[in-house]
């Protein structure tokens, strides 16, 4: 099972390989998994936790691009955090995390 991982019943690939596909993949894929991520999303912006959510989606707006693609892109930095979590049963990498949340619009980094 190299490179899946199993949520609620479905495989689902690398999010690197998402994550690189952009916003095209996410609205061709899984609609539960993008609610999820998109949920997770929401939830940091809303509680600001981490505020680097809140920053990240300014900044991003502010370089011109839309707030749902600013959403979408944060999403795939959650996304190479819950993958390293169920997949290779690590902790939240809250350093990388943020580190991902700096480079954005750039492909996060496992």
């Amino acid at each position: 099972m190299t490179g899946n991982i199993t949520l609620n019943g479905t495989a689902c690939r690398s999010p690197l390989a998402w994550a690189s596909a952009g916003k095209d993949t996410m609205e061709k894929g899984n609609p539960v998994l993008k609610s999820a991520f998109m949920q997770i999303v929401e939830n940091q912006i809303r509680d600001d936790d981490p505020p680097e959510s809140r920053e990240t989606l300014e900044r991003l707006k502010s370089d011109g691009i839309s707030e749902e693609d600013a959403r979408i892109y944060i999403a795939q930095a959650v996304s190479v955090e819950v993958f390293d979590v169920m997949k290779n049963k690590k902790e939240f990498n809250r350093t990388r995390f943020i580190r991902n949340l700096k480079s954005l619009p750039a492909e996060p980094k496992i």
